[in-house]
C-alpha cells in the first residue's frame, strides 16, 4: 500500500484505480480530500492487521472483501502472504457533488464510516467493471466510466454512510421532447468522447436521475446506446461508401479496426468486412 497521499482537491480527478501487488509487510496512508476502498483479489485468504479511526481488526481478506477509509483519515495496514488488491480513490468533492445532485439536499453532514471487511456484490461488480474498462483504454469509454462513477458514489452513500441516504425513485422515463433533444445530441456527436456530464446538462438533472430514465425509456443505459448507434452508422458507411475500415471506425467514435470489429461483432453478429462483403 502506498505510504501516503496528498493534492490539490481542485485538481483531483472524480477517481483513480490501481492494481497493488505487493510482497508481506506494513504500511500507513491517509488520502487528503479522497475516500479510499481495497477490495482483495487474492485467491487465496490473506490475513490483514488494519488501525483507523481508533479502531483495529484483525482478519482474513477473502476475494471480494472490501476496506472503506474515509478521507482524512489515516490508515494503518500490516498483511502477511503477497497482497493483490484493487484500490480506488474517490474525491471527496465528487462524492459530495453526486450526493447533492442526487438526493437534492445538503450533503455536508453526510461521511463514510470507517469499515472494515465488508461483502457488497454491487460495490464489487462495480470495481471489477472498472478494472476492466481501465485496461481498455478505448476511445467513448468515458460515458461508460462515468455512470460506473456516480454509481459506485451512490452505492456508498446508500449503504456506508454515517447517515444512510434515502434515494428518490423515478419513475416513467424521459418526456418524448427531453429523449428526443438527447438522441440529437448523440447522433450529432458520435465520433467524440461523450461523457455522461454533458448528456445530464442537456436536461439539467443530476447524472444519476439522468441514467434511471434514460434506461427506462429505451431499455438500455445511455453507454449502451451510444455503441448501438456508433455500429448503425458504421453499417451505412460500410455498405454506401468505398472508405477503409479503420477510416469508418474513427469517424465512428471507436479507437481502432479491432474496437470497432468487437463492438461490431456484439451488436450485429458478424464482422464488419462480412457485413460489408455479405458473406
Amino acid at each position: 500500500m502506498p505510504s501516503s497521499a496528498a493534492a490539490n482537491p481542485a485538481a483531483q480527478p472524480p477517481l483513480q484505480l490501481e492494481h497493488l501487488q505487493n510482497p508481506p509487510g506494513e504500511g500507513n496512508c491517509e488520502f487528503d480530500g479522497e475516500h479510499a476502498l481495497f477490495m482483495s483479489l487474492s485467491p487465496r485468504p490473506v490475513p490483514y492487521v488494519h488501525s483507523q479511526d481508533g479502531l483495529t481488526y484483525e482478519g482474513l481478506y477473502r476475494p471480494g472483501d472490501i476496506l472503506i477509509t474515509p478521507a482524512n483519515v489515516s490508515l494503518t495496514v500490516r498483511w502477511q502472504g503477497d497482497e493483490n488488491c484493487l484500490m480506488l480513490r474517490m474525491a471527496d468533492h465528487f462524492f459530495r457533488q453526486v450526493g447533492q445532485e442526487t438526493l437534492a439536499q445538503d450533503c455536508d453532514r453526510i461521511q463514510l464510516r470507517p469499515t472494515f471487511q465488508v461483502r457488497n456484490p454491487q460495490l464489487e461488480s462495480m470495481l471489477k467493471l472498472l478494472h476492466g474498462e481501465s485496461q481498455q483504454q478505448a476511445a467513448g469509454q468515458q460515458l461508460y466510466l462515468d455512470s460506473l462513477a456516480n454509481l459506485v458514489a451512490v452505492e456508498l452513500l446508500r449503504n456506508h454512510a454515517t447517515t444512510a441516504a434515502q434515494l428518490p425513485t423515478y419513475n416513467g422515463g424521459l418526456p418524448p421532447r427531453q429523449l428526443q433533444h438527447v438522441l440529437d445530441y448523440i447522433d450529432a456527436h458520435l465520433d467524440q468522447n461523450l461523457k455522461l456530464e454533458a448528456l445530464a446538462q442537456l436536461l439539467d438533472m443530476s447524472q444519476f436521475h439522468f441514467s434511471r430514465l434514460f434506461k427506462q425509456s429505451l431499455g438500455v443505459s445511455p453507454y449502451q446506446y451510444l455503441i448501438q448507434q456508433r455500429v448503425e452508422r458504421a453499417k451505412t458507411l460500410l455498405k454506401q461508401t468505398d472508405q477503409t475500415i479503420i477510416d469508418i471506425a474513427l469517424a465512428c467514435g471507436f479507437s481502432s479496426h479491432s474496437h470497432l470489429s468487437k463492438q461490431f461483432r456484439q451488436v450485429a453478429g458478424m464482422t464488419p468486412k462480412a457485413y460489408r462483403t455479405g458473406r
